[in-house]
């Protein structure tokens, strides 16, 4: 049994707090890694308490096999220690395909509801298979088809709440103009180099936590940068701090009153990125970050085509690039 608690925050509308620090289970290629069961097990025991997955992940079936294992190993003593989060897939993105979509995730999760339900990106794609779109099955996003069925999702209890991942503040605002329940979480990629410092202020203003993703840059999958992990301002305050660059960006992101997704297998990442509760940056190492010039590291070239309802990736994100 974990021998402490992760702290949280309370999301808008809902009665669950969510876990300040996350555990992510995207690995690239998707459905790539052994025994990932196994590792979210691990997981669970090290004291990690918020899941995240998605339809495209492939990881939804391991992470319900190991909550299952979890409760009867008695590492958790019930379900609702756990926060779950997965999101609805672009091909499933259309006012038909939503609930049915969230069932089946269930069915993979074995569970009778999420704690958080996301949009993953604001772009639908023909309906079929929970894949990477080809660029011409791209089409526009049906906001208020879409949002009316994420809002039944969770009248009818399947999510506790729901929310958007990959949403500017111009999209945010679109959806807000036609939303009965608000989104309660943004989840978006943010780092030292991507400190999304105006989406963060928008979405303050509103009430909508910010989840952030790729928190060391994903180096190594298909959305990712090695800029972070090589950035010299960053290893030079982990050296000073006796820390571990991952470390160093993970405590900055928890400092932000962000919710921070870490993804790692290997065991001793798993335990040092929990580590980053009991000490904190200086305003002089802060204000270094927040120096860092600012670049995007996923453009998300995989929603831009000419044919396309994104014709680049400044419209794909509105200029927030």
């Amino acid at each position: 049994m974990a021998n402490f608690m992760i702290p949280e925050t309370q999301l808008n509308r809902s009665g669950k707090a969510i876990p300040l620090l996350g555990f992510g289970t995207a690995e690239f290629p998707f459905g790539s890694s052994d025994n990932v069961k196994e590792h979210l097990l691990h997981a669970i025991q090290l004291g990690y308490r918020h899941f995240d997955t998605a339809s495209i992940y492939l990881s939804e079936q391991p992470l319900g096999e190991a909550i299952a294992d979890a409760l009867e190993l008695g590492l958790i003593n019930s379900r609702e220690e756990l926060f779950i989060t997965t999101k609805l897939w672009c091909s499933d993105a259309h006012g038909d395909r939503v609930v049915p979509a969230l069932q089946r995730s269930l069915r993979n999760l074995k569970l009778e509801c999420v704690d958080l339900y996301l949009v993953h990106f604001p772009v639908s794609s023909k309906p079929g298979e929970v894949e990477i779109p080809a660029k011409e099955d791209l089409l526009p996003f049906d906001y208020e088809g879409v949002w009316k069925a994420m809002e039944e999702c969770q009248k009818l209890g399947l999510a506790k709440s729901i929310g958007v991942s990959n949403f500017s503040c111009k999209k945010l605002e679109k959806l807000l103009s036609i939303a009965e329940i608000p989104p309660a979480v943004n989840q978006v990629e943010m780092n030292p180099l991507w400190q999304q410092q105006k989406l963060r202020e928008f979405c303050k203003e509103k009430g909508i936590h910010i989840t952030a993703y790729s928190p060391l840059g994903a180096k190594g999958t298909l959305w990712g940068t090695n800029k972070v992990m090589e950035s010299e301002v960053l290893q030079e305050i982990a050296k000073a701090k006796g820390k571990t660059l991952a470390q160093v960006c993970l405590t900055w992101a928890y400092g932000q009153g962000v919710s921070v997704l870490v993804k790692s297998f290997n065991k001793e990442r798993m335990q040092e990125n929990l580590d980053i509760f009991n000490w904190s940056l200086s305003l002089e190492e802060l204000n270094k970050i927040s120096q860092i010039p600012q670049k995007k590291g996923y453009a998300g070239l995989h929603f831009v085509s000419p044919g396309g309802p994104y014709k680049s990736p400044q419209e794909f994100w509105d200029e927030e690039i």
